[in-house]
């Protein structure tokens, strides 16, 4: 029988597949997700040009050598570090450092401060939370009316960011150090959002709020907005590092989850606690089986499945001890046509992944079902 009690050898996301939408440190977040047992899609919704040539860039930065800002908000430190090999590349590093010098230096989190450290500069405060809503709640907290802002960017406005700063009186330098564009190859983005609506990943993740756009956007423009909102609203966890990248999801509609500090390791960790908790699990024959994407664990063993077996059991599982017909199971089968000769070859195959062919009765002239144990019959019954 199986011990809840004992440590499985596969890791807490085994069986699942999540899709990642990140265009820089999607290695990073891809690795953690491997490392515990997922199968990674991975397709660029965006990718990331820096300015270095960009006349806006070059025109802020002259403007904050012209005239140094009372406060400087730096938001990452690719974008900080960018700046700077950006200004030396145009022979102002030495001016622009030297005028920050003599700025109030606010770092979103402890990265973008060791990126103003190896500046040879040194930051005023920064949130522990690493949070851009602290640090805009502490400008409005100590009051900026008067005052001159200059705000890195990190690939787009921030919103709500800039204007609040401007509502409550501050003159705002934005400093656009790279941007977010559509991918110069879509081709990855249209398979995993073709897998998303085929419904082939249980998470999806975003790492800022321009890769969800940028998918919403690329869904629309093929026709497939309503499919994909239907996929994350029922079918597959829309999963966000922070309340700021989940606004485009949001502005359709889709509920996301969220880690409570935005980092990748709590984003994965809160994965591995949410897609196990959504997995279906059912006393069969005498043991425990828990259907999960493209796998099935029973009694905590992990048996891979094809999808056409996956289609066949999560039908079955949907009335859990009732027989199931044929012609049922046939349209649950993704593009079988008529011959119900295969649904017996799928569910061959679906039998011998499982390893346990009791699991599943034939029932002659009916059809097939899954063998709930009769002590849960009755509580499985009125689902």
């Amino acid at each position: 029988m199986y011990d809840e009690e004992q440590q499985p050898e596969h890791g807490p996301l085994a069986g699942f597949t999540v899709g990642v939408t990140a265009a820089r440190r999607a290695e990073e977040l891809g690795a953690l997700l491997q490392r515990r047992g997922a199968t990674v899609l991975h397709a660029p919704a965006l990718r990331i040009v820096p300015l270095a040539d960009d006349s806006e860039l070059l025109a802020a930065t002259k403007e904050i050598i012209d005239r140094v800002p009372d406060v400087v908000v730096a938001t990452t430190a690719i974008g900080f570090r960018g700046w700077v090999e950006a200004a030396d590349g145009w022979g102002l590093g030495e001016q622009l450092v030297g005028r920050l010098r003599g700025a109030r230096l606010l770092a979103r989190g402890p990265k973008v401060k060791g990126a103003i450290r190896a500046a040879g500069l040194t930051e005023e405060w920064s949130p522990s939370s690493e949070s851009l809503a602290e640090v805009l709640d502490r400008l409005l907290e100590e009051g900026v009316d008067g005052s001159r802002v200059a705000v890195q960017l990190h690939g787009e406005p921030l919103p709500g960011f800039v204007e609040s700063l401007r509502a409550a009186g501050a003159e705002v330098l934005p400093v656009p150090v790279y941007r977010w564009m559509p991918p110069e190859d879509t081709g990855p983005l249209d398979r995993l959002l073709d897998t998303a609506v085929g419904r082939g990943l249980d998470a999806l993740t975003f790492t800022s709020a321009p890769a969800a756009a940028s998918l919403l956007s690329r869904a629309e423009e093929r026709g497939l907005l309503g499919e994909l909102l239907s996929a994350l609203a029922h079918d597959i966890l829309p999963a966000c590092v922070g309340p700021v990248t989940a606004l485009p999801l949001q502005a359709h509609g889709v509920d996301t989850v969220q880690p409570e500090r935005f980092r990748l390791g709590p984003l994965v960790q809160l994965l591995c606690q949410e897609l196990p908790a959504r997995a279906r699990a059912l006393p069969v024959a005498g043991h425990r089986m828990e259907i999960r994407g493209h796998a099935v664990l029973i009694d905590g063993e992990l048996r891979p499945v094809p999808p056409a077996g996956m289609s066949l059991l999560r039908a079955l599982s949907r009335r859990p001890g009732w027989v199931v017909p044929r012609a049922d199971l046939l349209k649950a089968l993704p593009g079988a046509g008529r011959d119900e000769h295969a649904v017996e070859t799928a569910m061959a195959r679906l039998r011998t992944a499982l390893g346990a062919p009791k699991l599943i009765q034939t029932v002659v002239k009916r059809g097939y079902r899954l063998a709930l144990d009769p002590a849960t019959d009755t509580k499985y019954a009125d689902q």
